[in-house]
């Protein structure tokens, strides 16, 4: 090889190296704002994990709240009229709780009398899922829980703000009773009452 060969040789090295180098830098100048990128996705992802934190937390009270309205409504009917099914009741009980050795288990409201057990599950909007785990599990757990009242009848009621059809129709057919609001029965307190 002449020197002007070699010449060309390293000139021609030379600017593939130059052509490299650039490469690599604007590579590398990439790979950074693909790291700031990242970074930055990161940190609005911590932001959105909180927010849904934030939100779960709220949704879960709205809806413990809405719980705790739907069964001090219907505590209060049966309460204020222990009957059920044509059955009066001696004592009527709200959030009564049992952990045994097969099962543990609330139970939303329970009437008693001398020979009688009515379990009442409480609902702000009623499902299908919600009766069958009345039927299917509630029962058996109270027998399991209580044993005491194991020769009591048990009799079942769902109560809820809002029911469809084919719900009713399913609770009926399985004895299950059903309790729903009706009219405008409210009671007013108001004997301090004052004008402003």
């Amino acid at each position: 090889m002449t020197d002007d060969e070699l010449k060309d040789k390293f000139a021609e090295l030379a600017v593939a190296q130059i052509k490299t180098e650039a490469k690599f830098e604007k590579t590398e100048a990439q790979f950074d704002r693909t790291e700031a990128q990242m970074r930055e996705t990161d940190a609005q992802m911590k932001r959105t994990d909180a927010t849904l934190e934030r939100l779960g937390i709220t949704l879960g009270n709205v809806t413990n709240n809405i719980g705790s309205i739907t069964e001090e409504y219907f505590f209060n009917s049966l309460f204020d009229k222990p009957v059920f099914g044509g059955v009066k009741y001696n004592k009527v009980k709200r959030n009564i709780g049992g952990v045994g050795l097969n099962s543990e288990d609330e139970f939303d409201i329970v009437m008693y009398n001398g020979d009688s057990i009515a379990l009442i599950e409480c609902k702000n909007k009623a499902h299908k899922n919600d009766l069958v785990k009345l039927i299917e599990k509630k029962s058996a757990n109270f027998r399991d829980l209580f044993p005491y009242y194991s020769d009591y009848k048990i009799y079942l009621g769902l109560a809820s703000f809002s029911f469809y059809p084919e719900l009713e129709e399913l609770a009926k057919q399985n004895g299950v009773a059903i309790l729903k609001q009706k009219g405008d029965i409210v009671v007013i307190e108001a004997e301090h009452l004052r004008a402003y």
